[in-house]
C-alpha cells in the first residue's frame, strides 16, 4: 500500500473526495493544498472519451497559456542561413544545424528544454530521433516546433507555450502555471486549456468528449472539477 507524507495527508483532509468543485473553488484549494517548500507547478489532467488505439482519435498539439507557465525554457533552434539569423535575433539560446546535431550525438549534450527546427532540417534531425524521442525533445509540426517561422515559435515558447498529447488511457496532462500565480491567472490558463481540448474533439468520437477534469500541485492531492464551470 502506498504511503503518503504527513503534509499530503493533511492537505487531502481539506478535500471532499466525492465533490466536484467549481473552477474558483478548485483553484483556491490547489493553492491551499500545495505541500512543497518550492513554488509548485500546477497541472491539469483531463480524461477523454477516446480510443487511443485509433489513429483518428489521437490528440496532440500545443497552445499558448494566456498568463504563461511561470517557467523559462532554453531553446535550441536547428536552422540554416536567414532562418538561423532570425532565430538568433529572436532570442534563441542556441542556434546551429548539423554542428548542433553532432554535439548532441557525440557529447550527449542536452543543455536545452525544447528544439525548434525548420522543415528542411528534419531529415538530418530525424537521424537522432531515437535519442530525442524518449526524452520528449523531437520537434513536431503539431506542436509548432517544426516551422519555417522560427521567430514566431520562439515567441510562443517564451510566451507560455505548452504541448499536450493523450496517453494510452485517453488522458491528457499539461501545465497551467505555478502555485504562486494569482487565482485569476490560474483560472484563465485552465479555462483556455479545457476549451482548446474541447475544440479538438475528433469527428469520430460520439457522446461526451471530456469526461473528467482534475488539477493538482506538485506532490499535492488531486482536485476534481465540475465541468459546468467551463463554457464547453
Amino acid at each position: 500500500m502506498k504511503k503518503y507524507s504527513k503534509k499530503y495527508v493533511e492537505a487531502s483532509s481539506k478535500l471532499d473526495k466525492n465533490a466536484l468543485y467549481s473552477l474558483t473553488d478548485a483553484v483556491k484549494l490547489v493553492k491551499e493544498t500545495a505541500t512543497t517548500k518550492f513554488d509548485s507547478t500546477v497541472e491539469v489532467a483531463i480524461k477523454l472519451n477516446i480510443d487511443s488505439k485509433k489513429s483518428d482519435q489521437q490528440l496532440r498539439g500545443s497552445l499558448v497559456l494566456p498568463n504563461g507557465t511561470g517557467k523559462t525554457k532554453k531553446i535550441l533552434v536547428i536552422a540554416k542561413g536567414a532562418q538561423a539569423t532570425e532565430a538568433k535575433n529572436a532570442g534563441a539560446d542556441y542556434v546551429g544545424d548539423v554542428d548542433m546535431i553532432d554535439k548532441i550525438t557525440n557529447e550527449n549534450w542536452f543543455d536545452f528544454d525544447v528544439i525548434v527546427a525548420t522543415p528542411e532540417m528534419m531529415p538530418q534531425l530525424g537521424k537522432i530521433g531515437k535519442v530525442l524521442g524518449p526524452k520528449g525533445l523531437m520537434p513536431n509540426p503539431k506542436t509548432g516546433t517544426v516551422t519555417p517561422n522560427v521567430a514566431k515559435a520562439i515567441e510562443d515558447i517564451n510566451g507560455g507555450m505548452v504541448s499536450y498529447k493523450n496517453d494510452t488511457y485517453g488522458n491528457i496532462h499539461t501545465i497551467i502555471g505555478k502555485v504562486s500565480f494569482d487565482a485569476k491567472a490560474l483560472e484563465e490558463n485552465l479555462s483556455h486549456v479545457v476549451k482548446t481540448i474541447a475544440k479538438a474533439k475528433p469527428a469520430s468520437v460520439k457522446g461526451t468528449f471530456i469526461q473528467n477534469i482534475s488539477i493538482s500541485s506538485t506532490m499535492g492531492p488531486g482536485i476534481k472539477l465540475d465541468k459546468n464551470s467551463f463554457d464547453i
